[in-house]
């Protein structure tokens, strides 16, 4: 897909502002999810997830770097910059990926339930009339199919194993299912972006999801929680961000000579 003077839609500020809002809130989800599922280098239950996490780490990492590059294509701000010298309160990941690791129950429906997400949204993001969204859609939408196979065998695995593994499963689905509504929460800026079609419609996109991970987690014997109100979103963050962030962004703060910008 190529972009030209024909196609190429005009931008309004209000709706750049929505793409950078998004490109920013896309790739501070998959860098925070990309250092708690990096943080079981070397402590996977086997050695096979080890390598297998390391590269879903890798490739979270990798789809950060997509969405912030499109920011900058947008605003000229430097990657690396909003990576390591953004304090908490400027993250705009969703709490969910913000989490501890928690034990391997924890990893793998929380990862189940981001990729299912993410699938979806991508997927979508596929019929952007915004061309660079459109391709880096397409580009990722690859990796995360694999990411949500793998992650759906090992929920599937876990629910229908012994007594121990269903009830820590379940226990898993109850602690994260309030914050993983959380990604489908439309960013306050974007309502033009989706009437335009350059941004997926959340909405949409949620009506999907919900019927997707409510239907293979139901048919494994999982049951969803009660919802309460949680005080948390993209702009209010838990307690466990800042203790993240500082392991996270150490060495550039440390050895800030040693910065590329």
């Amino acid at each position: 897909m190529t972009e030209t003077a024909l196609t190429r839609p005009i931008l309004t500020e209000a709706v750049k502002l929505a793409l950078i809002a998004r490109f920013t809130a896309l790739a501070d989800d998959e860098m925070i999810l990309s250092h708690r599922v990096a943080e079981w280098t070397g402590h996977a239950p086997l050695l096979e997830e080890d390598i297998a996490l390391a590269n879903i780490a890798q490739d979270e990492l990798g789809h950060a770097t997509l969405w912030l590059g499109l920011r900058a294509a947008l605003d000229g701000s430097n990657a690396d910059a909003l990576a390591y010298h953004r304090d908490a309160a400027e993250f705009r990941n969703v709490p969910l990926t913000e989490l501890p690791k928690g034990d391997w129950a924890v990893t793998m429906v929380r990862q189940y339930l981001f990729d299912a997400w993410e699938v979806l949204w991508l997927d979508a993001a596929r019929q952007s009339s915004y061309v660079p969204l459109a391709e880096a859609a397409t580009q990722a939408l690859r990796e995360e199919k694999f990411h949500l196979q793998h992650t759906a065998l090992w929920v599937e695995r876990l629910a229908l194993g012994t007594p121990e593994s269903t009830r820590r499963t379940q226990d898993a689905l109850t602690q994260l299912w309030p914050y993983a509504l959380g990604l489908g929460e439309p960013l306050p800026t974007e309502a033009d972006a989706v009437a335009a079609g350059l941004l997926p419609d959340v909405a949409d996109v949620q009506t999907r999801w919900q019927r997707l991970v409510r239907g293979h987690l139901e048919g494994v014997g999982l049951s969803f929680p009660t919802l309460s109100p949680l005080p948390y979103n993209r702009q209010q963050h838990t307690e466990h961000l800042v203790p993240l962030l500082a392991d996270f962004q150490r060495v550039a703060r440390e050895f800030p000579e040693s910065r590329v910008w």
